[in-house]
């Protein structure tokens, strides 16, 4: 008996691996797939709704990653952060480095809702450690969701792809009528007066865009003028 047990004990286990196995295959599969895929972008918008719910009113600020602390810009990006966590302005940024610590050190300093949504890059980007709240993110464009679904105004620093594609995005929805206009600053006059200038020229004068979608965006040096501007929205919001 004790030998009859022994060897069905021994053919259960084996079934019970096999099945194991197929069951291993089968969900290793599935990951490999869109429908595994279409899961994790589910997840991830209901976590960021859940996270960040209540924040709406914000501002979104970007710039370049790669400021250095000693550059100007990073000093007005503080300064800005400082102001509007002042004004009761919740700040958002990219969560990373350059420009987003600045504006989040100012804000936090100040005692202001700061926070980031920092995105997981094959380089990693460590969040700054001035947020009182942070999300991080897999996939850009959910991310580009949030921190536009969250914001009353942008503002652009100087900053490279990632700042600019922010900026067209934004420009793009307002003229589309996807999302309420709302202000696009850009603070730098020198750095982006090129870039509108071959905006007029070569969009609106050959009649790919209307003068009329450009009136979103404001171009200042002055801190205390786009915080102005930002204030206005935030109240006229409530």
């Amino acid at each position: 008996i004790d030998k009859l047990l022994s060897r069905f004990n021994e053919r259960r286990l084996g079934h019970d691996r096999r099945r194991e196995a197929e069951y291993q295959y089968a969900i290793d599969e599935l990951r490999r797939g869109d429908t595994w895929r279409m899961f994790r972008i589910m997840g991830e918008f209901v976590d960021g709704f859940e996270r960040l719910a209540g924040m709406e009113g914000a501002v979104t600020v970007f710039g370049s990653a790669r400021t250095s602390k000693r550059s100007k810009w990073y000093k007005k990006a503080h300064e800005m952060g400082r102001k509007l966590a002042g004004a009761g302005v919740p700040v958002l940024t990219g969560g990373g480095p350059g420009i987003m610590e600045a504006v989040n050190k100012g804000a936090f300093e100040e005692g202001g809702l700061s926070v980031g949504l920092n995105i997981e890059l094959p380089h990693e980007q460590h969040a700054n450690p001035y947020l009182t709240r942070t999300v991080t993110f897999r996939y850009f464009f959910i991310r580009k969701v949030m921190l536009v679904k969250y914001s009353c105004a942008f503002v652009c620093f100087p900053g490279g792809f990632g700042t600019l594609d922010e900026f067209f995005e934004a420009l793009t929805l307002i003229q589309t009528q996807k999302i309420a206009k709302f202000p696009v600053i850009l603070v730098g006059k020198r750095h982006w007066s090129g870039l509108i200038k071959w905006m007029h020229g070569n969009l609106v004068n050959e009649g790919m865009i209307d003068p009329e979608d450009l009136s979103a965006i404001t171009v200042t040096e002055d801190i205390d003028e786009a915080v102005e501007i930002i204030r206005r929205v935030s109240l006229a919001s409530d």
